[in-house]
């Protein structure tokens, strides 16, 4: 039998809350997160009518856990490496059980909507390689992984089934919130142009 948590312990790392959620935590917040909570607040209430607190709060705490390399990679393989893509991810949740299968699926909807939303030209690169994830549809695997995961329950320290769902339902609508995210970072429109280093 395979053990319960095999490769990093997704399962143990902290996650975030919304921000209704934990009062004054805006408080808490480094200039860049309130800056990227702000953009993603601008772009989903403003421009694209969301008004789902948890799930634009959700989406902007992604950005930021994904400014870190480690934690874009963050699910292991046996042997200690990094799942880098999404087969390999999907093999990973297989093995596991509990929260911890929960936690990778998690991930890969995050990876995808990472990817496909902030990067799309790089996931039209990779199909015309050689990686394995050519195969995949980062959009059909994210709403999977993501209902996967809503349908694990959590308990209360972690983000919502409904929070989850939510994301799988409207993967399409939050990869084109995160693109517009994106022009107005390379177009230079947040403001006083603070600079992200």
């Amino acid at each position: 039998m395979e053990p319960e948590y095999s490769g990093d312990d997704l399962s143990k790392r902290p996650s975030k809350n919304s921000r209704s959620e934990t009062p004054h935590s805006d408080s808490k917040r480094s200039t860049m997160e309130r800056f990227f909570v702000g953009l993603s607040e601008c772009i989903f209430h403003s421009k694209l009518g969301v008004v789902d607190v948890q799930l634009v709060d959700y989406v902007s705490d992604m950005m930021i856990r994904f400014i870190r390399t480690d934690d874009i990679h963050r699910v292991r393989r046996p042997n200690g490496r990094p799942a880098t893509e999404v087969f390999q991810m999907l093999r990973e949740a297989e093995q596991r059980i509990g929260l911890a299968r929960r936690e990778v699926h998690r991930h890969i909807g995050d990876f995808t909507l990472f990817w496909s939303g902030m990067y799309p030209e790089s996931l039209r690169q990779s199909k015309s390689s050689a990686v394995a994830d050519q195969f995949f549809d980062y959009c059909q695997q994210g709403k999977r992984a993501y209902a996967i995961a809503a349908e694990i329950d959590a308990g209360e320290d972690r983000p919502s089934s409904d929070v989850l769902m939510a994301l799988s339902d409207q993967f399409e609508m939050c990869a084109y919130g995160l693109r517009e995210i994106r022009r107005e970072l390379e177009e230079g429109n947040t403001g006083d142009g603070i600079l992200l280093a």
